[in-house]
């Protein structure tokens, strides 16, 4: 018996029309000193773009949208580094409600202070030792809030997905789609989109050197969890695939790419010198694959998404700085 994936293309479909006049449909970039030093050319989905900054706002107001008035009503419940924090604090917003974020206590200040904007709690935890998933499951039960996690949800896999329906949209087909990994969700949602769209695509997930889980998942046909990976990409620094996402990302995943901290710090210093766009760590490591050659025999088209852009200004000084 075939099982039945938990996102498909008319997913995705379905929530780039919930997200339609809510998420911004964001601008993709050319660069020809980028074509040039590559060479291919080159497509920038800029998610840093998107409202909070990241594509997470897509998946967190897919999912946060299809709740009940009654579980509106009582508010939701995530747990997150920074961006799906966010992207949850704000969907609550739009949609009338509240929400509770479980974020670790090392979490990017910039991150924490943009969620308690947009009108969240925060509960915090340490992230190597706390277990997140666990402590936000019990905080919701006790308040009966509903959850809504970073990646494991179909609708969230469906709502990231909308960035590579986008693209594909402006630019037609491509021989290859990098994206940067970290639970999988955005991967699983853009490779449903990408080889729904165009099957013969070549999708390359992109991960820090020392938070290499999916790839070391992929190559073993299981889930391997790793110790709590110490990386710039704080976005990506996870020890496990989730469930659901790895089960489509076996599926249609082609190869993972790894990137060191100094590749992903070049990376971000191109695109703020060249692009004039400043990103995140974790939304530059798919750039960085790219620009220090981690991925052999590119096609001549190729998308790249760029996840994120939340990053403060003292932090990006220290990363990229002289």
């Amino acid at each position: 018996m075939t099982s039945i994936p938990p996102v498909t293309l008319d997913d995705v479909l379905d929530a780039a029309a919930r997200l339609k006049g809510v998420a911004h449909r964001t601008p993709v970039l050319r660069s020809r000193t980028l074509d040039a030093l590559v060479g291919a050319e080159v497509h920038l989905k800029c998610e840093n773009f998107q409202r909070v900054g990241a594509f997470k706002f897509r998946g967190a107001y897919n999912a946060a949208s299809r709740l009940s008035p009654d579980q509106l009503a009582r508010g939701i419940a995530a747990y997150s580094s920074g961006n799906h924090a966010q992207a949850v604090a704000l969907a609550a917003r739009e949609l009338g409600t509240t929400a509770v974020i479980v974020m670790p206590e090392d979490a990017p200040e910039s991150k924490r202070a943009a969620t308690e904007a947009y009108g969240a709690e925060i509960v915090t935890y340490d992230r190597y030792t706390g277990d997140r998933v666990a402590i936000a499951e019990a905080l919701a039960a006790e308040r009966g809030l509903a959850l809504i996690p970073p990646y494991e949800h179909p609708h969230v896999m469906a709502g990231q997905g909308t960035a590579a329906l986008e693209l594909l949209d402006e630019t037609g087909e491509l021989g290859a789609l990098l994206t940067p990994v970290g639970g999988g969700g955005l991967m699983a949602g853009s490779a449903t989109a990408a080889k729904g769209r165009y099957p013969g695509i070549r999708m390359i997930g992109v991960e820090p050197e020392t938070g290499d889980d999916t790839r070391r998942s992929l190559e073993a046909g299981r889930r391997v969890s790793i110790a709590v990976p110490k990386t710039i990409a704080d976005g990506q620094a996870l020890h496990t695939p989730g469930e659901l996402t790895f089960s489509v990302n076996r599926r249609l995943v082609d190869e993972i790419a790894l990137v060191s901290d100094d590749e992903i710090r070049d990376a971000m210093r191109f695109a703020f010198e060249r692009l004039k766009i400043v990103v995140e760590p974790s939304g530059a490591s798919a750039l960085a694959a790219l620009l220090s050659g981690r991925v052999r025999g590119l096609p001549g088209r190729v998308g790249v998404i760029v996840s994120g852009g939340n990053v403060d200004a003292e932090r990006f000084v220290r990363l990229c700085g002289a």
